[in-house]
C-alpha cells in the first residue's frame, strides 16, 4: 500500500468514527436504579402435639399447618416485588410445644419487626396483642376462629384472617333455611372449643329463625368405632329434626354420626357438611392453580391454616405493593380503608372490616369429596355487602376500639 493509499485509509476511518464518538460524548446519563424495599415479616407459630385419641388413620397429622402457606406467600409477593423493587423476607419462629410463645416473641420479634403473623391458639394469639400494644406493630392472626377475640376481646393492632365460628355457623344456617332444614338435632362434644362452636350455633339458629328441637352432649369416652352402629342410633332417637348439627371440632365422634343415624338425616356441622375458608375439593375461580402450587411445595393439600397464613403474608404483600411503601402506618391505614383488596380465589375479593379488624370473605360449603355451595347464599341480602351477612355485624359487634 502506498503513501496516497494509506492517507485515503486513515482519513475515511477518522470520518466514520466521528459520529461515533459524538454519540457516546452526548449520550445521557441513566438515572439510577430506585434503591430497594425491604419488607420483613415475622411468622410465629408453635409447634402441634398430636391429639391423644385420633378418629382415622386415614388423615395423618400435620404439625406445621401454616408455614408452608407462608412460604408460598412470600414467594408471591416477591414474583411482585421484582417489578415495584420490593423484597419481602419471611423470618420464622417455632416455638416448641411445651415452650412459651410470649418469651419468643420478646427475645427476637418485638421492636424487631413491624408485620408479625401468629398462628397461635386464642390465649396465646391474645398475650401478644397485648404484649405488642404500644409496639409500632400489626398482628395478622391466622391461627384462631374464636369470636371472643372479634368481639369484647379484640385488639387494635390484630387483624384476623380466618373465618369466625359464628361466620361458620351462619353459613351453614344460610344454606340450611334455603333447603328448609330448619329442626335441628344439635348434638356436642364437651371440650371447650366444642362449646364455643355451639354457642355459634344457637346464635345462627335464633338468627335466621331455626328451632333445635333436641340438643344432646356426647359423653361416651370409650372408642366410637366399636360400637358406633348401635349407639348412635340409640343416641339420636327422639322428636322429628330435618339435620342432625354437630360440634366436634376434635373430631373425636362426629365421623362416625353419618349413616348411622334413627332417622335418615343429613350431617352438617363440624363433620359432614362442614364451612370452611379453604377445602381440597375447591377448583374454582383459579383455585385450581394454587392447590397444585401449594402441593408441589408441601407435598399435601392446603389446609385452611395454611391458607390463613397465605393470606396474612399475602395481605402485607399487596398494601405495600399498592401503596408503593413499606412503612408501617402507611400500610396499617390502608388496609383498613374500602380502597383495600385481596384476591383470595373464592370469587368476590377480600377486604377487612373496619370494626373488629375481620378479613370478610366467601365460606365453601363442601363435603369429604366434593364442594356442594359457596356462602353467602344467593338472596341473603345486605345493604352495604352481602359478605357481612356471615357473622357479626358492625351493629352486633362487642368490639370497640
Amino acid at each position: 500500500m502506498n503513501n496516497s493509499s494509506r492517507y485515503l485509509l486513515t482519513c475515511f476511518i477518522t470520518l466514520i468514527s466521528l459520529p461515533l464518538f459524538a454519540a457516546t460524548k452526548d449520550k445521557p446519563k441513566l438515572p439510577p436504579a430506585p434503591a430497594v424495599q425491604t419488607i420483613d415479616i415475622a411468622y410465629l407459630s408453635q409447634d402441634k402435639v398430636p391429639p391423644t385419641e385420633m378418629l382415622s388413620n386415614l388423615d395423618p397429622f400435620i404439625a406445621n399447618k401454616g408455614s408452608e402457606g407462608a412460604e408460598l406467600a412470600i414467594s408471591d409477593n416477591n414474583t411482585t416485588g421484582q417489578f415495584t423493587h420490593q423484597n419481602f423476607i419471611l423470618h420464622t419462629f417455632i416455638v416448641p410445644s411445651d415452650g412459651n410463645a410470649s418469651d419468643v416473641f420478646k427475645q427476637n420479634i418485638a421492636s424487631k419487626f413491624h408485620y408479625v403473623i401468629t398462628n397461635l391458639n386464642a390465649t396465646n394469639t391474645l398475650a401478644i396483642s397485648d404484649l405488642a400494644a404500644n409496639l409500632d406493630t400489626i398482628l395478622l392472626d391466622a391461627g384462631t376462629t374464636d369470636d371472643a377475640l372479634r368481639n369484647a376481646q379484640c385488639r387494635k393492632n390484630t387483624l384476623h384472617l380466618l373465618p369466625s365460628r359464628a361466620m361458620k355457623a351462619d353459613a351453614l344456617a344460610q344454606y340450611l333455611m334455603k333447603k328448609r332444614w330448619t329442626k335441628w338435632f344439635l348434638v356436642s362434644g364437651n371440650t371447650p372449643e366444642d362449646i364455643l362452636f355451639v354457642n355459634a350455633l344457637k346464635r345462627s339458629a335464633k338468627r335466621f329463625g331455626m328451632k333445635i328441637v333436641t340438643e344432646k352432649t356426647w359423653e361416651h369416652t370409650f372408642d366410637a368405632r366399636k360400637s358406633a352402629q348401635s349407639d348412635v342410633a340409640v343416641f339420636t332417637q327422639g322428636d322429628d329434626y330435618d339435620v342432625l348439627v354437630v360440634a366436634d371440632e376434635q373430631g373425636l365422634f362426629g365421623e362416625y354420626l353419618d349413616y348411622r343415624t334413627w332417622l335418615p338425616r343429613p350431617v352438617v356441622g363440624t363433620q359432614g357438611l362442614i364451612a370452611t375458608a379453604w377445602h381440597s375439593t375447591h377448583d374454582l375461580w383459579g383455585a385450581t392453580q394454587i392447590q397444585h402450587r401449594f402441593q408441589d411445595l408441601a407435598k399435601r393439600n392446603m389446609e385452611e391454616q395454611d391458607y390463613g397464613a397465605y393470606l396474612a403474608v399475602r395481605t402485607i404483600g399487596e398494601a405495600a405493593t399498592r401503596t408503593k411503601s413499606n412503612e408501617l402506618k402507611t400500610i396499617q391505614a390502608y388496609l383498613l380503608s374500602p380502597q383495600f383488596t385481596l384476591q383470595g380465589y373464592k370469587g368476590n375479593p377480600l377486604s377487612f372490616r373496619a370494626w373488629d379488624g375481620q378479613l370478610r370473605q366467601p365460606l365453601l360449603l363442601a363435603a369429604p369429596r366434593a364442594l356442594v355451595t359457596v356462602a353467602p347464599i344467593e338472596g341473603f341480602l345486605h345493604p352495604k355487602t352481602e359478605l357481612d351477612t356471615l357473622g357479626y355485624d358492625q351493629n352486633e359487634s362487642g368490639c370497640h376500639w
